[in-house]
């Protein structure tokens, strides 16, 4: 059972507003606005590029399409949210908000953005903007653009979910899992990458542009290309296996799920299925205190192992963690933080002033390497695959000795496995977000 999300939104909001007034009175402003954002337009065209929100602005107010419009919020006062609403006939205009949630602002409509100028209260008032910077604002009066050490200390604070965002999270997630099963059962049906895309739209109910990214809908080979964008319409040839990564956004905050399936059994199902153990053990790890770049490397041991054990390597975890083999099969970080972004920000902030903690040596792409809290959500997607630039630099770089190529040559046209689960740091368990949702799905199938 879900939770009542708008009964949730006061202690949110009230959370927001303790994280502000401290970080406003540290870095010297009165009050900050905060633009929800314009859709920017193409070189020599009328059409726009896809609108996305301010997370800024979505963790003010749940509205993820609303263009040109601000929160304005000094302590103490009640915080104002400027709806632009225009009069227009190209576009359908948004409409009024409701809910629960409205009631913790003061609601001011605009027909045109530069009414939020006398809204804003600028005068006399250190007041810092934080969204993407437009030329209209040139003369308002604004102390500061996007100031770097406010907005690392938010972006610190971030991190830590409020129970609200939990909710939401959990909500994107049921999200997510429905395409994900509608897709694994349109791959099975014989559906092209496009078609399984497409199916996977119309279950999560969001258009491309109302993901939270770009679906990687990948069959055999292209498992192998860590962001695989291309959709590829032809439905015939050989189907091997099938690499979806793919999310879903409610209320602006995301999922972010993979999962690897085999055509057929055999040696890549087989190695589906040790992935699939290792992962869940990997999850298991999340807990408070933890050093996530503990968890990276644990990461790299274990795939060792498994390409180990499968014949595809030659050496043990240790060996092939320190002569960076592990890093030919598995060349990207074990997760992220997860949040308003999928990629939320500060996952390197030793502190609120935005000062970094190191990624191990020799592992670039790590995109976390704090220690985890409760509060936290985070990604455990550990990855193996063939690809081969990577196998090719490898032969050249003296790892030849250590890989069984035979294995390669037979498992290469499978592309390669990533199994991704978000998973919530807690003062005890984790809570895995993802593998939740499944069985919430199984239990709805079973009624």
């Amino acid at each position: 059972m879900h939770m009542d999300i708008d009964e949730l939104f006061p202690a949110h909001l009230s959370e927001l507003r303790r994280r502000i007034d401290l970080a406003l009175a540290t870095h010297g402003f009165d009050g900050v606005a905060i633009f929800s954002g314009a859709a920017g337009y193409s070189f020599l065209d009328d059409r726009s590029y896809p609108f996305r929100v301010n997370p800024h602005f979505a963790q003010w107010v749940p509205l993820t399409d609303l263009q040109q419009s601000f929160v304005g919020y000094t302590p103490g006062a009640e915080p104002l949210l400027c709806f632009h609403q225009p009069a227009d006939y190209w576009h359908r205009p948004p409409s009024l908000p409701s809910g629960d949630w409205l009631r913790q602002f003061r609601l001011e409509v605009l027909r045109d953005p530069g009414q939020a100028l006398d809204l804003l209260g600028l005068a006399g008032r250190r007041i810092a903007f934080v969204g993407e910077w437009q030329a209209a604002f040139e003369d308002w009066g604004f102390a500061a653009i996007n100031p770097a050490p406010l907005l690392h200390q938010l972006h610190y604070d971030r991190a830590v979910k409020t129970a609200y965002e939990l909710e939401c999270m959990r909500r994107a997630s049921d999200m997510a899992v429905r395409g994900h099963l509608v897709a694994r059962d349109a791959f099975a049906a014989g559906a092209s990458e496009f078609e399984t895309h497409l199916a996977y739209c119309a279950a999560v109910g969001q258009r491309d542009e109302e993901l939270p990214y770009g679906n990687i809908i990948a069959f055999n080979e292209g498992a192998a290309v860590l962001h695989y964008q291309h959709l590829d319409r032809n439905s015939t040839g050989p189907r091997r296996s099938f690499l979806i990564d793919a999310g879903a956004q409610f209320r602006g905050y995301a999922a972010d799920i993979t999962r690897t399936y085999a055509a057929a059994d055999g040696e890549f199902a087989t190695l589906v299925g040790g992935m699939d153990a290792l992962q869940r053990k990997l999850c298991a790890a999340v807990a408070s205190g933890v050093d996530y770049r503990d968890i990276h490397l644990l990461a790299h041991r274990e795939i060792a192992g498994l390409l180990r054990d499968a014949g595809v390597i030659r050496c043990g975890p240790d060996e092939a963690l320190e002569s960076g083999l592990s890093s030919v099969f598995f060349p990207h970080g074990i997760g992220h933080l997860l949040g308003l972004q999928v990629h939320d920000v500060a996952g390197l902030a030793r502190d609120p002033s935005g000062a970094e903690i190191p990624r191990p040596e020799g592992h670039p792409f790590l995109r976390l390497t704090r220690r985890l809290e409760p509060g936290f959500v985070v990604t455990i997607e550990p990855g193996l695959y063939f690809i081969d630039l990577l196998l090719d630099a490898a032969r050249s770089a003296g790892h030849g000795g250590r890989i069984n190529w035979d294995a390669v040559e037979r498992l290469r046209p499978y592309g390669g496995i990533r199994i991704e689960d978000d998973v919530a740091c807690t003062p005890g368990e984790p809570e895995n977000l993802t593998r939740d949702a499944f069985a919430r799905s199984e239990v709805r199938d079973d009624k």
